[in-house]
């Protein structure tokens, strides 16, 4: 089973610790991005991955792709154009302050593709899995036509197409509305991954809840799936990841999945004091790949996904830096968090 993901992957400034940005004149840098994050944590699982993008020729962009072949990721079709890489600024919340990320995105070299740009003969060739967000169709237009001809292209080879919806509302600036891209992607999707805001302004489906308070009331996701599924008739699965947001550090984590014949929700976990939740849906994501790749069941992958994700959120960085092990060993009970020896 070969997984191939599509998107940007830019570098990522964050401020030092819970500090504003630049409260200090200095930065901690990585690399981080939706789809690149779900790469890795499939390779980490012991899949084989593969990263789809477009990268400028310099030696940022080459130290980049050295990391993402460090976890074991196929980066052999990453396409190399003129322009920059993506920048991403992070300022960490806590207690009751948000966290804050500030995109610089314009022209970077995916921003500027255009459909032709990638051989998706090769990009495709030995693949089982494909996996695109709705965020690289927020970058620019044209980011927005290659994304479209992506998942043609992979429906067109009997690929199975997974995504999450990711709106981002400080992306969408070029003249469309994300509802009126992602209505014609989703099409050619197969699972859906999204939370209740995805839903709304990605798709333009009422979710009927209010996603600034707290408390879920579930009964409603399993409307809300629904929903989608009937919009959708060729769409497999949703999953929907519901989110209780008390404050920066604790939020209750769980999700549910309607496969058109249940609707499952998954356990939920209380986490009290998070390191860093971005990439956490990401890590949902690719747990949730893994876990219908291995498991026989749609409940034990669910829980698998919501597991891996869980546990993302003690770990700094946009990877989920976790192993098929660590994610099992949660599932089973085991999360005191005890000192291993």
């Amino acid at each position: 089973m070969k997984v191939l993901t599509f998107g940007e992957i830019m570098l990522r400034l964050k401020a030092p610790g819970q500090e504003r940005l630049l409260q200090s004149p200095a930065f901690e840098v990585t690399f981080g991005g939706g789809e690149a994050n779900v790469a890795v944590s499939l390779a980490n699982y012991g899949m084989d991955a593969a990263f789809l993008s477009i990268l400028p020729e310099n030696t940022i962009a080459d130290t980049c792709v050295r990391e993402l072949r460090s976890f074991g990721v196929d980066t052999g079709n990453i396409v190399r154009r003129p322009g920059r890489m993506g920048i991403y600024f992070l300022e960490a919340g806590a207690n009751q302050l948000p966290s804050k990320v500030v995109y610089d995105r314009a022209y970077s070299a995916i921003a500027m593709a255009k459909p032709g740009d990638i051989d998706f003969n090769a990009a495709f060739s030995g693949v089982d899995w494909f996996h695109i967000t709705g965020i690289t169709p927020a970058i620019s237009e044209s980011a927005m036509e290659l994304s479209l001809q992506s998942v043609q292209e992979a429906k067109r080879r009997g690929i199975t197409v997974s995504c999450d919806l990711n709106y981002r509302k400080n992306l969408w600036k070029y003249g469309k509305e994300a509802a009126e891209i992602m209505r014609e992607l989703a099409k050619y999707v197969d699972i859906a991954i999204a939370n209740e805001e995805d839903v709304q302004k990605a798709l333009g489906i009422d979710a009927a809840v209010d996603v600034q308070k707290g408390e879920l009331d579930r009964e409603k996701y399993r409307l809300l799936s629904e929903k989608v599924l009937a919009a959708y008739p060729e769409m497999r699965m949703i999953a929907i990841t519901l989110r209780e947001s008390n404050s920066a550090d604790w939020n209750g984590w769980a999700a549910c999945l309607n496969d058109r014949e249940q609707f499952l929700v998954s356990r939920k976990y209380e986490m009290r004091d998070i390191v860093d939740r971005v990439g956490g849906g990401d890590s949902f994501a690719g747990g949730l790949i893994y876990g219908l790749n291995h498991y026989k069941d749609h409940a034990e992958a669910l829980e698998f996904a919501v597991a891996a994700s869980c546990l993302k959120h003690s770990i700094l960085g946009d990877y989920n830096r976790v192993g098929v092990q660590d994610v099992e060993k949660l599932i089973s009970g085991d999360g005191t968090g005890r000192v291993q020896r």
